[in-house]
């Protein structure tokens, strides 16, 4: 694959999943493909990503904070969301850099959305706000059973707010980002995440190499 050129616009890729599901693992590998493929890379995460963000992401996570309202929550999620795309997220694709970011607005209709039971039509409502038009240009979804996620995860660290939750909060997570795979699948590649993680380095790889078509040296 060549570069793109100063005026071609970058690729953004949105990473998703559940607990356990092997983000990180896969994070660290596509960025090492992505960079072999003369490509500037920028990766980051959500909440987070700024300073602003990782702030919030403090917030969000600690677990003396369990009185956290959803609807608190929810916006500050998207307050982090916002500050990212604006900050980080769209000066980059506009220098023609292409992005990696380990989460984006999926993980508020799935965890706010399917996890809390915000309204759907709120969640769009700030996406569009908040996000200024920016979307992925791919989202992968690593998806599992929330059982075998959770096994994976258990020891790994004391878990955080989130992380906390009961099965069924991530059963309904689950769901939710399912849901939106299925109603757009052009944009989403569901990916097996019980597979090693070899194997599911190499399906994100091939989903990913889609991307390289049709840019110029």
């Amino acid at each position: 694959m060549n570069a793109p050129s100063s005026t071609a616009r970058g690729r953004f890729i949105s990473l998703e999943g559940g607990e356990g599901a092997g983000k990180s693992t896969l994070l660290a590998g596509l960025r090492d493909w992505i960079g072999q493929q003369g490509v500037t890379l920028v990766q980051t995460r959500e909440p987070g990503g700024t300073e602003l963000g990782e702030a919030v992401r403090a917030i969000v996570l600690d677990p003396r904070h369990h009185g956290l309202a959803a609807e608190t929550e929810l916006l500050l999620m998207f307050a982090s969301r916002a500050q990212l795309v604006r900050e980080r997220i769209e000066p980059a694709l506009a220098a023609g850099q292409w992005v990696l970011c380990d989460r984006f607005a999926d993980a508020s209709y799935a965890y706010q959305g399917g996890g809390r039971g915000q309204p759907v039509q709120r969640i769009a409502a700030l996406e569009q706000w908040a996000c200024a038009g920016v979307t992925p240009d791919m989202t992968l979804l690593l998806d599992l059973p929330v059982a075998t996620g959770r096994a994976r995860a258990t020891g790994r660290s004391a878990p955080d707010r989130i992380e906390g939750e009961a099965d069924g909060f991530f059963e309904r997570v689950r769901a939710a980002y399912r849901e939106r795979a299925a109603a757009e699948p052009s944009r989403f590649r569901v990916i097996d995440a019980t597979q090693s993680p070899a194997k599911v380095l190499a399906d994100a790889i091939d989903a990913v190499a889609e991307l390289t078509r049709g840019i110029n040296a």
